[in-house]
């Protein structure tokens, strides 16, 4: 929605302003044996070099800052406001008592689980509740989800042999298919024996391992008040052990990062930041290798018994007209799926955080590899080596000379990637049909019933930068090639009806963010805004247009003091929460539930789910005297 408030009054000034100017320019129908189109005419290329009519564009660049500084400011104050009624209405969760503590240093004397008890009853004796330690059982949950897949296996044989009472076969190698052939039932049951032993003692190994416990724990309190002090201080005064921050909320937790080593962190950001650096830039030169393959000569030397086959005119029209293409279309397909992966290695603790990293960098590659890259005429790292051995005054000029004529391009490019996504949504508007396709295809059990009925997802680290391109679209062409604009709100409006229906009626929520993301969507917003004028910028320093550069100097500035105002102003509200605000709902929870045990409802909340509901995992009571005691019982020596 708050596209269409930006875009929509900036398509209709530039329809009444712009497009008159543009069109009664006549330059291009002046130019000898010059190839352009009807959309050129409306654009900005149709102007005379040096003529006063740019003044206008100038002028209404600095209308169209100013609009969408209005209306960012008003959504960022809004979904402000509405983040903190949200906070402060939200039912109970174990998220607003609990702080996740990482890099708790070792201690000679205690366990981890010891030592962190000991440090909160000594720095925090009159709030600190209980705590979790984080144990690495990655290999565990790996065994829990075969032994799961293996039942449904199991499941689906012995129903198929009440239907037809004739034993049903398998075989022992991959996928079934391969191997030695036996009965199913009595070989799945076999195997998920085998795998619950193998778990049970798998499970007692990281419960009676030390090297399995993380020096990590999910530390709750008696108050919120006390998790707010406790997730926004500093608890020692060596800033690199004892941190703390807001625990996500249990569904959310992504458990197997949990299990990386702190300073390990670091080192694997660095490297994701290098892998992604040459994934954007270089990515063209792994798919024009496999392009290259991709074709008639490189099929035939690497299959040569395919030669009688590819000379057949059909395939060889194939091969040369769609193969290559869909080898591209693949690899953007399976990009954000790449991108998520990457997140994942860098080690980020909840499902939330994978999302808005998967977005940042996918945004990141739209920008420089479709948008960039296609409005220079080649990739990013093609143009690069052009910049190197351009003078710093013309890389403006050599941007600002495309960038009307690609708006043909940009049309294309919108209607059919756009329309595909919203048309891949419409079709989750009919979930019966394709409830009945999963039902005739993948289900054999109730549990694959109940996956297919599954609705999923709102896939924000794959939609939301998108959205955010085509937002992209209409702020750099609205004064250049404003017969975009129409195109681009089209677009905004079926995608608003599509996903408010969707994120209502259909997707199940992964987890509640409170609107967190939006400070990350206002900064990339205002990236698109800056680029806009700094394309301007270059497209004008070509036309001969005196002290045009210097005109448009002060937008960028103030899109930059914009965001910095922004920021102070209101992020707060998205990374802290007010003491106030954690006190006032401490108290009216303790005169509305005087008698809540809070301990029995934290105690299960941030268990490994593989060890849900075993008995084992009980936190030590307190005694009433453990309570009020101002001595720490300890193990140390000294």
């Amino acid at each position: 929605m708050c596209s269409l408030k930006v875009i929509g009054p900036l398509a209709v000034l530039a329809f009444l302003v712009l497009v008159p100017v543009n069109w009664t320019g006549e330059t291009l129908e002046g130019v000898k044996n010059l190839a352009y189109n009807d959309i050129d005419k409306l654009s900005i290329s149709n102007v005379p070099d040096g003529s006063k009519r740019f003044w206008v564009h100038i002028v209404m660049s600095y209308v169209f800052s100013l609009w969408t500084f209005y209306v960012l400011y008003v959504e960022y104050k809004e979904v402000a406001a509405m983040r903190l009624r949200y906070l402060a209405s939200e039912n109970r969760r174990p998220d607003q008592f609990t702080v996740l503590v990482r890099n708790v240093p070792p201690d000679p004397d205690e366990t981890v689980s010891e030592h962190i008890e000991h440090f909160f009853r000594v720095n925090h004796p009159d709030s600190y509740l209980t705590h979790q330690v984080v144990y690495n059982a990655n290999k565990l949950a790996k065994l829990v989800q075969k032994k799961k897949s293996l039942q449904n296996w199991y499941t689906y044989y012995l129903n198929k042999y009440e239907r037809t009472s004739k034993r049903p076969t398998t075989r022992t190698g991959f996928g079934g298919v391969v191997g030695t052939k036996v009965d199913a039932i009595d070989y799945y049951s076999s195997e998920i024996q085998k795998l619950s032993e193998a778990e049970a003692l798998g499970r007692e190994k990281v419960l009676s391992d030390p090297k399995a416990i993380v020096r990590a724990a999910f530390v709750s309190f008696k108050s919120r008040w006390a998790a707010a002090v406790c997730a926004q201080t500093q608890l020692s005064h060596n800033p690199t052990i004892w941190l703390t921050e807001w625990a996500p909320e249990p569904r959310d937790v992504y458990w197997r990062n949990l299990a990386i080593p702190y300073f390990d962190l670091t080192i694997r950001r660095l490297l994701m930041a290098i892998a992604l650096f040459f994934l954007i830039f270089f990515f063209m030169i792994p798919i024009a290798f496999v392009q290259s393959l991709a074709n008639i000569e490189g099929i035939e030397k690497v299959f040569p018994f395919l030669t009688p086959l590819i000379e057949t005119k059909s395939v060889r029209s194939f091969i040369q007209g769609f193969l290559p293409g869909i080898v591209l279309k693949i690899f953007l397909i399976l990009l954000p799926t790449i991108l998520m992966m990457m997140s994942k290695v860098e080690g980020f603790s909840s499902r939330s955080s994978l999302d808005r990293r998967s977005a940042g960098k996918y945004h990141l590659f739209l920008l420089v590899n479709v948008f960039l890259g296609s409005i220079i005429t080649g990739t990013a790292f093609q143009q690069l080596k052009t910049f190197l051995h351009q003078p710093p005054t013309e890389i403006p000029k050599t941007v600002g000379e495309s960038i009307p004529m690609k708006a043909t391009f940009f049309i294309t490019y919108t209607m059919v990637d756009g329309w595909a996504g919203i048309a891949a949504e419409i079709l989750r508007l009919v979930p019966l049909v394709i409830f009945h396709l999963k039902n005739m295809f993948l289900v054999k059990t109730e549990q694959d019933r109940e996956e297919a009925m599954d609705p999923g997802c709102l896939n924000f680290a794959t939609y939301e930068p998108k959205i955010q391109f085509y937002f992209l679209l209409g702020l750099v062409y609205s004064a250049v090639t404003p017969v975009l604009l129409p195109f681009v709100i089209i677009f905004f409006a079926f995608s608003y009806v599509v996903f408010r229906h969707q994120v209502i009626n259909v997707y199940d929520q992964r987890y509640e963010s409170g609107g967190s993301f939006w400070p990350d969507v206002h900064r990339r917003l205002l990236i698109g805004l800056l680029i806009s004028q700094f394309l301007l910028m270059g497209l004008l320093s070509t036309k001969n247009i005196e002290k045009s550069t210097i005109a448009l100097l002060p937008l960028p500035i103030l899109t930059i003091w914009f965001h910095v105002y922004c920021k102070g102003r209101f992020q707060s509200a998205f990374v802290r929460f007010s003491l106030q605000d954690a006190m006032t709902k401490d108290t009216l929870e303790r005169a509305t539930e005087p008698n809540l045990n809070l301990r029995a409802y934290l105690k299960d909340a941030y268990v490994h789910p593989v060890f849900k509901g075993r008995s084992h995992f009980d936190s030590p009571l307190l005694v009433p005297d453990e309570e009020n005691n101002t001595l720490v019982l300890t193990r140390r020596s000294s």
